[in-house]
């Protein structure tokens, strides 16, 4: 599957653990040239040790800031002359029930599940339109196809995703650029440390224990993504467990 991805520029926000860290470990190893963003530098100056990158593939980036995102997007291009995929994959899923008003973790969702989404397209799309190349990925979720009590909020701001997503599909043909919806069931991540009610998080996290997956599915299913032919365009892979219900 390393056709297709060798030699490819890749940006990945939200890459210090989880999803984004299994995916930069497996985009390496096939042969893809990664620049990295998270909020946590220091695990993502472990992970460029493990991978023998170089200082300059890695940047500290909240996703909440534009100017970041900017910037994240702008080191790829600097430093390797172009960016052919980013992968918007930071997120938050501090699940919650409506009547408890957690005004908060509401708005965290939406800044970092749907604006970083939309900075990470912002800051990539003028590049790729002048390429008349690219491949943008988001990562939505099972959640964006269903909602659940306790969801709505953040099963609302991965519907969004998919949403706009769609819409950037049909907006980026004429330049010939791809676009990806990922959204993965239960699969390991540290997204149930954000779940801020204990009674919430203790559930949340006996059904990863009992369901997920590991991070390595998620990337296998981007990396076949990334590795389709040019003229191939897969626009969504919905994913779960095999044991997962809903």
């Amino acid at each position: 599957m390393s056709q297709g991805i060798e030699n490819k520029v890749v940006v990945i926000v939200g890459a210090s653990s989880g999803l984004g860290e299994a995916l930069a470990c497996r985009l390496h190893k096939d042969g893809a040239k990664l620049v990295l963003g998270a909020r946590r530098l220091d695990r993502l100056v472990k992970i460029a040790e493990e991978l023998s990158l170089s200082k300059d593939a890695i940047l500290k980036t909240d996703v909440t800031d534009p100017q970041q995102v900017q910037a994240l997007v702008d080191r790829a291009v600097s430093h390797y002359g172009r960016i052919d995929v980013i992968v918007n994959n930071a997120g938050l899923m501090p699940h919650s029930l409506l009547e408890r008003r957690k005004f908060d973790d509401w708005n965290a969702m939406i800044d970092v599940n749907l604006k970083g989404v939309l900075y990470g397209i912002a800051a990539a799309l003028p590049y790729m339109k002048e390429q008349k190349s690219g491949h943008i990925i988001n990562t939505s979720s099972v959640a964006g196809h269903k909602v659940r009590p306790g969801s709505a909020v953040y099963a609302a701001t991965k519907t969004a995703v998919r949403v706009i997503s769609e819409g950037l599909r049909q907006e980026v043909k004429p330049y010939n650029i791809r676009t990806t919806i990922i959204s993965p069931g239960a699969v390991t991540s540290e997204l149930a440390d954000s779940i801020t009610e204990p009674d919430v998080a203790k559930n949340i996290k006996q059904f990863y224990e009992d369901t997920a997956i590991s991070a390595e599915s998620f990337a296998s299913v981007v990396a076949f993504a990334i590795s389709q032919p040019e003229d191939v365009d897969i626009n969504e892979i919905l994913f779960r467990p095999t044991r997962q219900e809903l």
